[in-house]
């Protein structure tokens, strides 16, 4: 009888001690950790798809935004660099010293060493780590590859605006007065010489496709497809711009027949996860980098500005979550989210955690995503650059006449200072945002301009929207609102006082790949 009795509560013990386990035991091991595929464009506008009516035919881009969730309220930064460390990091480019411009070829620098990346917690998390496509985080070094970084394999190209079959990238070398056009295609640490002719979108899916097929389905995955489309230069086979003969505009034509490519290799991708058997435990993402580039064909509509501006068309994105890791939550979400919260969200439905590294900018969304929970974010730093030159709007040449900088004082923020934050349904902007005007799309003409559309070569040094009422920002309530303009020019001082001095660096005649040679590092 004292036997028994002992032994029964042993057991009840034992089932309990199991039942605490099986519950308190983390999502990622009670359940497979999702395959993760980031697909980034470049330069694709908010008017180039086909949900935001735009005449370009994106059927494949609508069917998946439809089948999970559009992200309407969604940010990414003005250029390309920006963006890029940002998705990386998730941490604002004023803490990385990015705030100024893209990395140039020959410039010594790279996104910083101390920084973790993405892929390097993803790799913690046990993940295999893969990157096809645009780098443009800096190559001045070895460890500043991307398969230094934390990817597995990389195939791509390390700066931008190559050319599609040949892969080669023109640059004038300083000091000197050679432009070197030279090779910038690497497979991993090496350069990949075998590819000309190729078309890059082409090329970079099938690479695509081979990693898909080759993966081990019992190990989680991460895909990490940055397409070079639709930068310019306007290359495309001939057979994309066929369907749109109503384009009378060539840029557009063209660059329509681009963002097609960027639609068929989407679909393909798709295709190779279902045909690997790795779809129904997949995570998609589909992003811009930044807003369309009105003078190669992009398109914002009816947002005002373009890419390289703080208006609304250069820093709202493209961007959208599909594939059965999204479920139950689809539709629409109209919550506040940004780029920079991609790194903590993929880091955390992937298993992983961001213990160890600098303050992060971006948010957990991942119940927004999946959920429709209210989106944590509440406002988002679009840039604040002291280095700045006022860029016009019908050239990429920089205006002789800058706007004076003047040094800040503790208690308050230089409004000549080209910066912009978003605050709930506020968005502040000070100095000269950009080019401020309204592109319609070319194929459909021009439309007579409003009072609001005659611009100013001198316009105010703040301006302020209510973005939520005004998403075109037509008009600029900054007069009305003097409480609204004093709270988010201290918010803006209090971002400036702990940012970095911008991260520019000279151009080194040293990084001259010689002819015939490649893009390459050049500093040990």
């Amino acid at each position: 009888m004292t036997q028994g009795l002992i032994l029964f509560p042993q057991r009840a013990a034992q089932r309990l001690f199991f039942l605490v386990v099986a519950v308190v035991l983390p999502l990622s091991q009670c359940r497979r950790s999702p395959h993760i595929v980031f697909i980034l464009a470049d330069d694709l506008g908010w008017a180039d798809v086909g949900y935001h009516g735009s005449q370009i035919r994106t059927p494949v881009l609508d069917e998946l935004s439809a089948s999970g969730l559009r992200l309407e309220n969604y940010y990414v930064q003005p250029i390309c660099t920006p963006s890029r460390s940002q998705l990386m990091t998730g941490r604002y480019q004023i803490h990385t010293g990015l705030q100024h411009k893209v990395i140039f070829a020959c410039q010594p620098h790279c996104l910083p060493r101390r920084e973790t990346l993405l892929p390097e917690l993803l790799v913690h998390a046990g993940y295999a780590t893969h990157m096809v496509g645009k780098w443009h985080l800096g190559m001045v070094r070895q460890n500043c590859l991307p398969t230094h970084r934390g990817f597995h394999t990389y195939f791509g190209y390390l700066l931008g605006c190559e050319d599609y079959y040949t892969h080669q990238r023109c640059f004038a070398i300083p000091g000197t007065n050679i432009t070197r056009c030279a090779l910038d295609l690497r497979d991993g640490d090496n350069v990949a010489r075998n590819y000309s002719g190729y078309y890059s979108a082409h090329l970079f899916t099938k690479r695509a496709e081979r990693i898909i097929a080759q993966h081990d389905p019992k190990k989680p995955m991460f895909l990490y497809m940055a397409f070079q489309s639709v930068h310019s230069p306007l290359e495309v086979p001939k057979q994309y711009t066929d369907p749109y003969g109503f384009i009378k505009h060539v840029n557009r034509r063209k660059y329509a027949g681009m963002v097609s490519v960027l639609d068929e290799a989407v679909g393909n991708i798709t295709a190779a996860l279902r045909a690997a058997g790795l779809w129904d435990n997949t995570l998609l993402v589909f992003s811009t980098d930044n807003g369309g580039e009105t003078l190669d064909g992009g398109n914002n509509w009816p947002l005002r500005g373009r890419k390289a501006t703080l208006w609304e068309g250069g820093v709202r994105g493209v961007g959208f979550v599909a594939g059965p890791a999204i479920s139950p939550h689809r539709g629409v979400s109209r919550d506040l989210l940004h780029i920079s919260d991609w790194f903590p969200t993929l880091v955390t439905i992937a298993g992983g955690n961001t213990t160890g590294t600098f303050p992060l900018d971006g948010y957990n969304i991942w119940e927004t995503l999946s959920h429709g929970a209210p989106s944590p974010r509440k406002e988002i730093l679009h840039n604040i650059d002291p280095l700045y030159r006022y860029t016009p709007c019908m050239s990429n040449d920089e205006d002789e006449n800058p706007f004076a900088f003047t040094s800040l004082t503790p208690m308050e923020f230089n409004i000549t200072m080209h910066a912009a934050l978003r605050f709930q349904n506020w968005k502040i902007l000070t100095g000269n945002p950009g080019c401020g005007k309204w592109f319609p799309p070319p194929d459909i003409g021009s439309r007579p301009k409003g009072p609001e559309e005659v611009l100013s070569n001198n316009p105010p040094m703040v301006q302020l929207f209510d973005i939520e009422k005004d998403p075109e920002e037509r008009h600029d309530v900054a007069r009305d609102h003097p409480d609204v303009v004093s709270e988010l020019l201290k918010k803006l001082q209090q971002y400036q006082r702990g940012a970095k001095t911008p991260s520019y660096p000279r151009e080194d005649p040293r990084c001259d790949p010689g002819k015939g040679g490649a893009w390459g590092p050049w500093r040990k």
